[in-house]
């Protein structure tokens, strides 16, 4: 369901900017709601700070400083030739060079792409990583494919990408569709190019190249930590808590992996064919042997696991539980899950994917005093993760797992600390993280470019 936020909720001083992006990105309708919920915020930033207006800070922010579409062929393994779309839209470098995952999915456009990108301006701005902002990648379908058409893909890929990166320019990782063996493949073809092992080009590596320990994990980590930092607000924790997590991809099973180290039970899951519930907690073992190595449907889990039932039909977000962790796509839940949510008790949702909530969600949550932690923060840890990587490969060193998540963790509590003090001190109200990760990430990247001049 796509739903966007009327416009008159909107500041009366920032319609101009909304009708700007409106008219420059026609039927972008994905990219117009990412700009529309972050301008929902910003009027009392501007109020207090006239200069990011008299600066035109929002309209530069809601350009992208490039956009790269290029054509990608290649050969499948029957010999015929396939072309695919490819892209690369680079935001902001205010903070660093641009940094983003790289997403190979059917639904991939470039609407999908620019939202995608402008919310990694708010999200790399938290981390205080000192990284800019981007996103990229191609409707190809890595699904059903053999190793060799991936490849042939990702070298024809990155071989007109390549010209665009570099470890102080832009650095991809990877997003829905690109794991560990689309990040080797397209490094051993930049490496090919360019004759350089430059290993900070690419982050989401193997760890015996030039990879960090942890990387694979961050996202989920990072995403149930700061479910975690919400509770504690209100004297809760984890512990006993039943938890449903949507997806059943890297993030989900990384989120679903340490909401049980943390003393919860995740009792459903999903993937594009249905649900599973299992009242003794999701096997992630399991999970990771079905959807990693075997690549099969949820299904095939619920038959080696006497305790699930998969539902082919209905939502994951009917099943009652005190937190969800939207771990999928953009507006995956709606307006009718969140209501189903908060009539079963629900407590707190942390976002996992970008965007997953739709504005009518949220505001649904916000209303019932469900704690909201959006994806700008919630799922901030990946990046984060990533351009600890980055640090590893400029140095060359490597750091133990346990260095890394504690980084991880110490970082997610920045924002999660940072989100809420701007939220009390700019609305009043510490709970509204919506507002406050917006805020903080703006004020970080607004600064930096009022410093830098107009470019």
């Amino acid at each position: 369901m796509m739903t966007t936020v009327s416009p008159s909720a909107v500041p009366s001083h920032l319609d101009d900017v909304l009708d700007s992006v409106r008219r420059r990105s026609p039927g972008e309708v994905v990219f117009q709601q990412a700009v529309e919920e972050v301008l929902h915020t910003l009027g009392p930033v501007l109020d207090r700070h006239p200069e990011y207006a008299d600066a035109r800070i929002l309209e530069r922010l809601c350009e992208p400083e490039r956009q790269i579409m290029f054509r990608v062929p290649w050969v499948d393994d029957r010999g015929r030739i396939q072309v695919n779309r490819g892209y690369r839209v680079e935001f902001s470098s205010a903070l660093g060079p641009y940094k983003g995952g790289l997403r190979f999915h059917p639904t991939v456009d470039l609407s999908v792409i620019k939202f995608l990108g402008f919310e990694q301006i708010f999200k790399n701005a938290l981390t205080g990583q000192g990284i800019g902002a981007g996103k990229g990648g191609a409707d190809f379908d890595p699904a059903g494919r053999s190793d060799a058409e991936v490849m042939r893909f990702c070298q024809s890929f990155i071989t007109e990408l390549y010209r665009h990166l570099g470890e102080h320019t832009d650095v991809p990782a990877g997003d829905i569709g690109v794991g560990g063996r689309e990040i080797g493949y397209m490094f051993g073809q930049y490496k090919r190019i360019v004759n350089r092992h430059e290993a900070g080009v690419l982050t989401g590596k193997g760890v015996g190249w030039g990879g960090s320990q942890g990387r694979t994990e961050a996202t989920g980590y990072g995403t149930v930590f700061f479910a975690r930092d919400m509770l504690a607000t209100r004297g809760q924790d984890l512990t006993g808590r039943t938890v449903v997590v949507s997806g059943s991809g890297n993030v989900a099973i990384y989120a679903i992996e340490q909401a049980h180290r943390l003393g919860a039970k995740v009792v459903a899951c999903s993937d594009s064919a249905g649900h599973v519930v299992d009242p003794d907690g999701i096997d992630v073992a399991l999970l990771r042997e079905i959807k990693e190595v075997r690549r099969e449907r949820l299904s095939a889990y619920a038959a080696e696991r006497p305790s699930a039932e998969h539902h082919a039909f209905g939502s994951v977000y009917d099943v009652p539980c005190d937190v969800v962790l939207p771990c999928a796509t953009q507006n995956e839940l709606g307006e009718d899950h969140a209501g189903a949510l908060i009539r079963n008790g629900v407590l707190a949702v942390a976002e996992g994917a970008n965007m997953p909530c739709t504005p009518g969600a949220v505001a649904r949550f916000r209303e019932a005093g469900v704690l909201f932690g959006p994806g700008k923060a919630a799922n901030a840890g990946g990046v984060a993760t990533s351009a600890l990587e980055m640090s590893q490969n400029a140095a060359r060193a490597a750091w133990s797992r346990d260095e890394v998540t504690d980084r991880l963790e110490s970082i997610m509590s920045d924002i999660h600390a940072h989100s809420r003090a701007t939220a009390e001190a700019y609305t009043g109200d510490p709970d509204d993280y919506v507002a406050g990760a917006a805020i903080a990430g703006f004020i970080r990247v607004a600064d930096a470019m009022l410093a830098q001049g107009i470019v």
